[in-house]
């Protein structure tokens, strides 16, 4: 019989499976880090913050590299060689539905989807010997392929690869980028596995899903990992637990169900970077039920920050640096407590610490 819980019980078991308690001391030690944390201009560093007790050391067990849905993505180095097994295509549907803009040409030219991540792959590795800029890679990798992989690019007036397909073999090349960079440089990873010829299988991806944004469904799950569900079912878990969430099916591993049936209560303040793991749930309807509100959160560029104050989203944030201060600018879809003001300035000193800025100025505007 399935667990019956509701949408507030839900949350309550995410933020507590995602570590917003700040129940651990050490970056590595975070269980995100078990799909990745996104990054875009610093975010992963402010994710990792929202979940330890102080700035977070991104340390050499730690490694940046495209990887889940050709996104940027900070993990641990251990994991790299069995997620990219696990990532790889499982077949050629699953690669095809992996694929934008290349598909037509690559067709067109008799290139198999899955014979088009293996060239790729093999062709990025080869050209990143040192580090180099993005535009250099993509220049060298151009160069290595035929002529269906690439796109004549009117802003530059030159030939690049298809920049989904680039991005989405950069794990399975074993490219990363410098943490310490201001600007992207991109590397040839140490100690890399070769480039996978057969998937091992994303189950342990699926499973990592729906303990961190479950109970969820394989919609969900798909969508996360940027494939098709018909892709998923053969290598859909087992022994998950079945939840009836709000009267609609999901799934939960078996050994979660304590936790979700009984979650910290405590009330948490958190200012989420944008691409936040708890902002990446592919349910965002039940994550933000009023559709305005998730217009102003995920945008097509340019994400805010999100206010996360006892269990909802209850705003978003905006920042801005000049050489001494981090002014942040606060806008809530509701009007915030005393307490959770308090909490909110709290955190913004944290934010404005692991910026390397003396000081902070809250707005709410």
């Amino acid at each position: 019989m399935a667990t019956k819980v509701t949408r507030t019980q839900a949350l309550a078991y995410r933020m507590a499976a995602q570590g917003l308690h700040r129940e651990q001391t050490l970056a590595r030690e975070l269980d995100v880090l078990s799909l990745g944390v996104q990054d875009s201009r610093g975010s992963a560093r402010l994710a990792l913050a929202a979940r330890l007790p102080g700035p977070p050391e991104l340390t050499e067990d730690l490694a940046l590299l495209w990887s889940v849905r050709g996104a940027p993505h900070l993990h641990r180095r251990a994991e790299l060689a069995a997620l990219s097994a696990q990532l790889w295509p499982r077949d050629e549907k699953d690669a095809f539905a992996r694929l934008a803009a290349e598909r037509k040409p690559l067709r067109e030219a008799g290139i198999p989807s899955l014979t088009a991540f293996g060239e790729a792959s093999a062709a990025l590795r080869a050209a990143v010997t040192g580090p180099m800029t993005k535009g250099e890679v993509s220049g060298a990798v151009t160069s290595l392929l035929p002529p269906a992989y690439s796109y004549d690019c009117r802003t530059c007036a030159s030939r690049h690869i298809y920049g989904g397909l680039f991005q989405s073999i950069g794990l399975f090349a074993g490219v990363r980028h410098d943490l310490t960079s201001p600007t992207l440089v991109i590397s040839p990873l140490e100690d890399r596995a070769p480039v996978p010829d057969t998937s091992a299988g994303a189950t342990p991806l699926i499973t990592a899903y729906l303990r961190l944004h479950g109970p969820a469904g394989k919609a969900e799950a798909a969508a996360y990992l940027g494939t098709s569900q018909a892709a998923l079912t053969p290598v859909w878990p087992g022994g998950l637990a079945e939840v009836d969430l709000d009267g609609a099916p999901a799934w939960l591993p078996a050994d979660a169900l304590p936790l979700l049936r009984k979650p910290p209560q405590d009330t948490i303040v958190r200012l989420l970077p944008p691409l936040d793991p708890y902002l990446q749930s592919r349910d965002r309807e039940r994550l933000v039920p009023e559709a305005a509100h998730r217009k102003e959160i995920w945008k097509m560029i340019g994400n805010p920050g999100a206010v996360l104050a006892d269990g909802e989203i209850t705003g978003i944030w905006r920042a801005k640096t000049t050489a001494k201060r981090l002014d942040l600018t606060i806008t809530a879809f509701q009007p915030l407590t005393k307490s959770q003001r308090a909490a909110v300035d709290r955190e913004a000193e944290l934010m404005a610490t692991i910026r390397d800025l003396p000081e902070v100025r809250v707005t709410h505007a």
